[in-house]
């Protein structure tokens, strides 16, 4: 597996498993929030980036 695969299950099993989450943006909030906490808990910097999502042309 690759390091971020092994980093997502971590997320999964210790940071999301057993909620519930109401529609997407409570996942995607509860997501920011385990990869935060996971960095926090192995002293890693995180930070959210946007990518620039316009179509080319």
């Amino acid at each position: 597996m690759n390091p971020i695969e092994l980093e997502w299950q971590h997320i999964k099993k210790d940071e999301l498993s057993g909620q519930a989450f109401d529609d997407e943006l409570d996942l995607a909030y509860a997501v920011i929030n385990g990869v935060q906490a996971r960095g926090e808990k192995s002293n890693h910097s995180t930070r959210r980036v946007k990518f620039n999502s316009k179509p080319s042309d």
